[in-house]
């Protein structure tokens, strides 16, 4: 199969209302589903944390680097979880679907660094997955070389006007038209976020943001897995279609496989994985 064939043959077993309260036979069968497919590259471990006496699981996939050096890894998150009453096509059955597929990917040929992938639960009820998860590997002192979450990566819309902002001083450095990716970073990420757009441009366009104080001065820019990494100290960026900012679908009963752009999806994959291998 082509990548493309691999990434959209993900996207009906994800893809469907999975609110781990009000759908939870769906988001069981999602999770087992996202165990599976990583579980045929390694032993996939579950992270457990506790909300109002409910358990909950990251799930967490460690591969290891081609280096013999004891390098740290490279973190890269997908929430798996949806809100009720949609199915959650690009928020975030996207994501989850280049996460399995980059599970492959560096099983077979590995990276520099170690890969771990995780997984998160319970992203739509404040990251609470994430926020467990970074607050453990902080309390064990567990260093990482970059976090990397993956939010959103399959809608596309190059009409004039079709991209917002979530300050409007960004709207006279940045397009009008929703044909881009975006990466989101804290400032100790600078480095990172210019290489990683020089990496992906070939495939597909890219604009990258450097945000100061944890993302609090422009809003939206932590609503996703990589804000509690931020609170943390650790380096870590969100790869990004911008969500609500561009998807009229965001949280809609109409956000279906339908929506998204099979070429910008993609696109998007192969530039997130030429920049993976970029890391120096």
């Amino acid at each position: 199969m082509t990548i493309k064939e691999r990434l959209y043959s993900h996207l009906p077993q994800i893809t469907k209302e999975r609110d781990p309260y009000i759908d939870s036979a769906n988001h069981f069968f999602v999770q087992e589903y996202i165990r599976q497919q990583l579980s045929q590259w390694g032993e996939v471990s579950k992270h457990q944390f506790e909300v109002r006496g409910n358990k909950h699981y990251n799930l967490i996939l460690n591969l290891p680097g081609s280096s013999n050096q004891n390098l740290a890894p490279i973190l890269i998150g997908a929430h798996y979880d949806g809100v009720p009453g949609t199915p959650g096509a690009d928020d975030n059955a996207t994501g989850v679907a280049a996460l399995i597929e980059l599970a492959q990917e560096f099983a077979n040929q590995p990276l520099k660094y170690p890969v771990q992938l995780v997984a998160f639960d319970l992203e739509e009820y404040g990251l609470l997955g994430s926020f467990a998860y970074a607050a453990q590997l902080k309390q064990e002192q567990q260093p990482l070389r970059l976090m990397i979450s993956l939010e959103m990566l399959g809608y596309k819309d190059d009409r004039p006007n079709s991209q917002r902002y979530p300050a409007d001083l960004l709207n006279y450095f940045y397009p009008n038209q929703g044909d881009f990716i975006a990466l989101v970073g804290n400032l100790i990420t600078i480095p990172d976020l210019i290489k990683f757009k020089k990496a992906i441009a070939p495939h597909l366009p890219c604009q990258w943001l450097p945000v100061p104080n944890n993302g609090k001065w422009i809003q939206g820019t932590g609503f996703s897995d990589h804000s509690p990494f931020w609170l943390q100290g650790y380096k870590a960026m969100m790869i990004t279609d911008t969500a609500f900012l561009r998807n009229p679908h965001y949280h809609q009963p109409t956000d279906t496989i339908a929506t998204l752009d099979p070429e910008f999806f993609t696109s998007t994959y192969q530039g997130l994985l030429a920049a993976l291998r970029a890391i120096k």
